[in-house]
């Protein structure tokens, strides 16, 4: 049987399982345009500038392993982007396609609405590399908006972003 995913709000407990997690993706994939992984320390600011601004950050959670997370953020500082916001999720690469990056997307959505966000938009790096995040987010109800053709430079080649958007 199967042992239950809690989601829940991150804790800076949760920190390090996070760097973790990102770091995979920073060092072997381009889903993040990031090319050094950050620090447990980094990884807390970020948290904090999340959570100074009321806004979400969600870790998916079995027996007290962190299996994956997602956060929104502004989507850029200009004041009338105020009510978009970017979002992101990371699932472990070992729990990858087991659902929990639906969990924690259904849940950022439902808060994100609550906290008075009108749009949602995912910036998904590498474009159609990353299919599978491209699927969840048009599972979830986002468009595709548009691909920004060569703005990334990783692993000695030129990356897409692919931008997708959903109304919330």
């Amino acid at each position: 049987m199967a042992t239950e995913i809690e989601v829940r709000p991150a804790e800076t407990a949760d920190a390090e399982a996070i760097a973790e997690i990102y770091g995979h993706y920073v060092r072997s994939s381009t889903a993040t345009f990031e090319l050094e992984p950050p620090t447990v320390d980094e990884i807390i600011l970020r948290m904090k500038a999340i959570a100074e601004k009321s806004l979400p950050w969600l870790v998916a959670d079995r027996e007290g392993r962190v299996l994956g997370y997602a956060y929104a953020g502004p989507y850029r500082p200009r004041a009338a982007y105020r009510f978009t916001l970017e979002n992101s999720v990371y699932i472990h690469h070992e729990a990858a396609g087991q659902g929990i990056g639906r969990l924690l997307m259904e849940e950022l959505l439902v808060r994100c609405t609550e906290w008075g966000a009108r749009q949602m938009v995912a910036v998904i790096g590498g474009g159609d590399e990353n299919a599978a995040s491209a699927r969840l987010h048009e599972k979830l109800g986002f468009v595709r908006v548009g691909v920004l053709q060569g703005v990334g430079w990783k692993f000695d080649r030129a990356l897409d972003s692919l931008l997708m958007q959903r109304a919330l």
